[in-house]
C-alpha cells in the first residue's frame, strides 16, 4: 500500500537511482507518515485521537529499546538504528494529525505555515537524517522546501480537503478575494477561488525557489534525492498554472517529462559543494 501511494505523490519518494538501503529507509519513513495520515483522515472520528496516542506510545517503546507493537513503527526500527534518527520528527507528524482533529481552518498564511512545521517540515528533517546530511543551515532550507510542497498539495486538494471538513486556504485570503466558503464545494472552480489558489501557489513558488539552494549544499545520493523533491514541486506548480488553477474541475498532476527535465536542471545548475581544502603538511 505505501508503494502504491508513493507513486501518486508529486515527487519521487524513493527513486531507483538511489541505493537499495537508502530507498528502504525512505520508504520506512514514508510508510510511517502515510499510516499516521490515514489515521487522521480515514479512521472513525471517535477513534482518531486514541489511535494517534497509541502511535506516540509505540514510538516511545521503540526509543526505549522495547519492541514496538504497530507495523509502521516496527518498520522504522532499522532506520532509527542505522541512521541515528531522533524521535522528535516522528512525534511532530503525529501531532499534525492530532491538530487536524481540532483545527479545521486557518485564518492566515502564517498560521498555515505553523501547521506545516508539524505536517511537512519533519519529513525533510528525516530525509536529511537518512542521508547523514543534517546541519542547521540545511534544516532551515529543507523547511522552505517542505512547507512549499505542503502548500502546493493543499492547492491541488482543495475539494478533497473540504469534503473532509478542512480548509487549508487562509480565511483572510478567501475574504479578500470575495470567495464564499461554499465555492470550495462546487464542481467547477470559480474565478474568485482560482485567484486564491493562485496566490497560495505564488507563495509556495517563492519559498521553493529560496529552499532549492539546499541542492547545492549536498553531494552524492542526497543531492539526487532532494533535487527530485524540488523538481516535483516545480512541475506541480507548472501544472497548476497550465490548468489555470482549476482544481475542482480536474485532477491537477505534474507531467513526468517536466519533472524529469527540472530534476536534471537542478542537478546540473546547482553548484556542488566545494571539496574541503587540505592544510599543507608542516
Amino acid at each position: 500500500m505505501p508503494v502504491e501511494k508513493a507513486r501518486r505523490e508529486n515527487f519521487p519518494v524513493a527513486s531507483r537511482l538511489l541505493p537499495r538501503r537508502q530507498r528502504d529507509h525512505l520508504m520506512a519513513v514514508y510508510g510511517f507518515a502515510r499510516s499516521v495520515d490515514d489515521i487522521g483522515d480515514d479512521a472513525h472520528p471517535d477513534d482518531r485521537l486514541r489511535l494517534l496516542d497509541e502511535v506516540d506510545a509505540d514510538l516511545a517503546r521503540l526509543y526505549d529499546g522495547r519492541p514496538p507493537r504497530l507495523g509502521p513503527v516496527r518498520g522504522l526500527a532499522r532506520t532509527v538504528r542505522e541512521c541515528s534518527v531522533p524521535a522528535d520528527p516522528f512525534h511532530r507528524l503525529v501531532a499534525a494529525n492530532r491538530r487536524d482533529q481540532q483545527v479545521v481552518r486557518y485564518e492566515t498564511f502564517d498560521g498555515l505555515l505553523g501547521y506545516c512545521e508539524l505536517s511537512a517540515n519533519p519529513v525533510g528533517h528525516l530525509v536529511l537524517w537518512v542521508f547523514g546530511e543534517v546541519s542547521d543551515a540545511r534544516l532551515a532550507l529543507s523547511d522552505k522546501v517542505c512547507s512549499a510542497l505542503q502548500i502546493i498539495e493543499h492547492c491541488q486538494d482543495v475539494g478533497e480537503d473540504y469534503r473532509r471538513g478542512r480548509v487549508y486556504l487562509p480565511g483572510e485570503d478567501l475574504r479578500r478575494a470575495g470567495c464564499p466558503i461554499g465555492h470550495l464545494a462546487a464542481t467547477a472552480t470559480s474565478p474568485r477561488l482560482r485567484e486564491v489558489v493562485a496566490a497560495q501557489a505564488e507563495r509556495a513558488g517563492a519559498m521553493l525557489a529560496e529552499g532549492e539552494t539546499i541542492v547545492g549544499t549536498l553531494s552524492g545520493f542526497a543531492r539526487t534525492a532532494v533535487a527530485g523533491y524540488v523538481a516535483g514541486g516545480h512541475a506541480t506548480l507548472a501544472a497548476l498554472r497550465d490548468a489555470r488553477y482549476d482544481v475542482l474541475g480536474r485532477a491537477v498532476r505534474p507531467r513526468r517529462v517536466r519533472l524529469l527535465g527540472g530534476w536534471a536542471r537542478l542537478l546540473v545548475t546547482m553548484r556542488r559543494p566545494a571539496p574541503a581544502r587540505r592544510l599543507p603538511s608542516p
